[in-house]
């Protein structure tokens, strides 16, 4: 029988993220779409039919779907020779490559946004392509954004494959493609599969980065709910919309759940350390001494050559030139303006001490992500030995991972409409300012979930089995043996929610107060705003603001290595 101190410590790490999941985000989110189907005090679902009805819907569902598509195809066609030559070959300089990866997932959409529309606005290096505002660009950014995430996922597997499977069909007469295509690509099927389904809902669900780019004229299902919430108050219209991309996205997550639960039966298959079994060839050399770049590593080199440089670099290179030239010359003027409100008093505060508020918020947000985030991680490391507690776990893990592909305009809105006094009590949280980081957490527990949840599931139960037996309580168990390997993934965690909190869009537009915008607000208000002064202090604060992003990642992966070399 389970001991009471058991049971108790095991129900507070499951209601606690619970209630929070359910106070602020499951009743808002519920609250909104139920305003668009009760009509009166009766439910009214003539909404879909209206909606449904109209062709600017298709159109939008259309474009929506058409941009996830090809986000995901150009991410995961580039993705795979990226991840083969950053985690499967040896080669001097492949951990700076590695990092100048990862740095557009952690920037925030605004900037990659502001990023690319300065690379093809007229006047810009790549403005001859009259690319800027085209569904083009905003595809292209998509790939920009999700290309890391291809990399690391189907990478992080690809390092740990035994070569001999791939070796004994080379040896057995079979070309260095047939060899790949029959023998590697199976095995990292599901690997690409689960980063494919994240991409997709990534790409289905982006914000920032279509505002930025496209406007309404290529609008998503995503920037159409915020503009019927927004500028038409049309909950009917917006509700709708929710509902079909909800349904969208619990599609995408189950198969990106099963996709993962594939691949970690794969992994045990695989070796515990990066297997690093060769050295980067660019030439294939033959029996009779010829050279041939098929069968080398040339072809994947230089597509990830590419794609680092034109796609990755080319466009943050070129936002810190912009930003640092003012009427054709040199100058610091952009970032002299970040002290004032802008041309006409475009903003109300100045760009530092939108940037002090960001970082504020940011902070207290990261820290409720880590709790709760953490919370729902240990719970979901368990393997219960009953299936009914199996099917508890892997439905709490899906739930918490809804925040990610639901609207954040809706998940904003609802806050909007819900909290005034939430649950009785008499104090209105719209107007106190702690909705910001609420809002900002709910969207960073998935990362933070994701960040701890395989450390914790390769701790051997035998280890918590062992302590136990020995007379360790609950909480000891937790402090011995969990608490020292979590600790590991906590740098990363932090990181992640503190990034994603910083750069957060969606929800903060609405519920941000005037007199207290994020820095990503302040940037989406500057680039509206007209001038050449309000546009080059937005270029500026996007520099600022990837800025700060790289710099908290930087720290996150020194706290980790710090401790991953401790324990080793």
């Amino acid at each position: 029988m389970r001991s009471a101190p058991r049971v108790a410590l095991w129900g507070v790490a499951v209601v606690v993220p619970l209630a929070f999941l359910g106070v602020f985000f499951a009743w808002p989110v519920a609250t909104l779409v139920g305003k668009g189907f009760v009509v009166d005090g009766h439910v009214d679902l003539s909404g879909f039919a209206d909606v449904f009805s109209a062709a600017r819907t298709w159109r939008i569902v259309g474009l929506t779907l058409l941009q996830a598509t090809l986000g995901t195809a150009v991410s995961v066609l580039l993705g795979v020779p990226g991840a083969y030559v950053l985690f499967r070959c040896r080669w001097r300089g492949r951990g700076l490559a590695r990092a100048v990866v990862t740095v557009p997932f952690v920037l925030p959409t605004v900037v990659v946004g502001v990023a690319f529309r300065s690379l093809l606005v007229d006047g810009g290096p790549l403005g001859f392509l009259h690319l800027d505002g085209t569904f083009a660009a905003i595809v292209l950014a998509l790939v920009f954004f999700n290309y890391t995430v291809v990399v690391r996922t189907v990478g992080g597997l690809w390092e740990r494959l035994d070569p001999r499977a791939e070796q004994a069909a080379r040896a057995l007469g079979a070309s260095p493609w047939r060899a790949f295509r029959t023998v590697t690509l199976p095995a990292l099927g599901p690997a690409i599969a689960s980063a494919a389904s994240i991409v997709f809902l990534f790409c289905a669900t982006a914000f920032g980065v279509v505002l930025v780019l496209g406007g309404i004229q290529y609008g998503t299902i995503e920037t159409e709910i915020w503009i019927q919430t927004t500028q038409f108050l049309d909950l009917r219209t917006a509700s709708v919309l929710s509902v079909v991309q909800l349904v969208v996205v619990s599609a995408v997550l189950v198969v990106a759940g099963r996709a993962r639960s594939r691949r970690e039966r794969a992994l045990s298959l695989a070796s515990d350390r990066p297997v690093d079994d060769r050295r980067l060839r660019l030439w294939h050399r033959a029996a009779d001494g010829t050279r041939s770049p098929w069968g080398g590593d040339l072809v994947p080199a230089l597509v990830t050559a590419l794609v680092v440089v034109v796609l990755l670099l080319v466009p943050l290179v070129n936002l810190v030139v912009r930003s640092l030239r003012v009427d054709g010359a040199w100058s610091l003027a952009s970032y002299r303006a970040l002290g004032t409100v802008g041309d006409r008093g475009a903003l109300s505060v100045t760009v530092w001490e939108a940037a002090g508020n960001s970082l504020r918020t940011a902070s207290v947000a990261a820290a409720i992500a880590v709790v709760v985030g953490g919370l729902v991680a240990l719970v979901v490391s368990r393997r219960p030995r009953r299936r009914l507690g199996r099917r508890a776990v892997g439905a709490l893990d899906a739930v918490f991972m809804l925040p990610l592909g639901v609207s954040a305009v809706t998940v904003g809105f609802g806050f909007l409409v819900t909290l005034d006094r939430p649950l009785g009590i008499p104090i209105d949280l719209r107007t106190s300012g702690a909705l910001v980081p609420i809002a900002q957490a709910v969207v960073a527990i998935p990362l933070v979930v994701r960040s701890v949840l395989p450390v914790l599931r390769a701790i051997d139960p035998r280890l918590r089995e062992a302590a136990s037996t020995l007379g360790a309580a609950p909480g000891r168990v937790l402090r011995t043996v969990d608490a020292p390997l979590a600790a590991r993934s906590l740098g990363l965690a932090i990181g992640f929610a503190f990034a994603a909190s910083l750069g957060e869009f969606g929800a903060t537009s609405f519920l941000a107060r005037p007199d207290a915008p994020t820095l990503p607000v302040a940037i989406f208000t500057l680039i509206g705003r007209p001038g050449a002064g309000n546009y080059g202090m937005a270029l500026a604060a996007s520099c600022v603001l990837a800025a700060l992003t790289a710099a908290v990642m930087l720290l996150a992966e020194q706290l980790r290595g710090e401790r991953q070399g401790g324990e080793l």
